[in-house]
């Protein structure tokens, strides 16, 4: 069984910064790439930032580059997800989610194995 947990969601002003965290547990997953997708009420869920395995470059959606920067500890097994100068758009539930086995930068929503339950991050205007 393979866990994600997130932190470091919550209620923050306009241009403030906010942390997320992502742990992940459990068996043995191989080479994985991790990534950040969020949810705002009423929206499809959308990829927000995705980091391979080994030294490829970070790939990050066009609404938070320059803002959000995603990084991982392989040895932890964590993610996180440093977001700055923060907008209420941003304003979403926030998922981790893993593809195992796999060195690519491919970070489809649907191709994508496991997924934490995600962490609320909302800003106000």
């Amino acid at each position: 069984q393979v866990q994600l947990v997130e932190s470091g969601g919550g209620l923050v002003q306009a241009g403030a910064s906010l942390t997320l965290s992502c742990a992940v547990s459990g068996r043995t997953l191989g080479s994985f790439a991790m990534a950040w997708f969020r949810q705002a009420p009423g929206k499809e869920r959308e990829f927000v930032a995705g980091v391979p395995w080994g030294f490829s470059r970070p790939a990050y959606a066009d609404s938070v580059k320059g803002r959000f920067t995603i990084s991982r500890d392989n040895a932890k097994n964590t993610a996180s997800l440093q977001m700055n100068s923060l907008k209420p758009e941003d304003s979403a539930v926030y998922y981790c989610a893993v593809r195992t086995y796999y060195t690519g930068n491919d970070f489809a929503d649907d191709g994508m194995d496991y997924w934490g339950k995600g962490t609320l991050v909302t800003v106000s205007s």
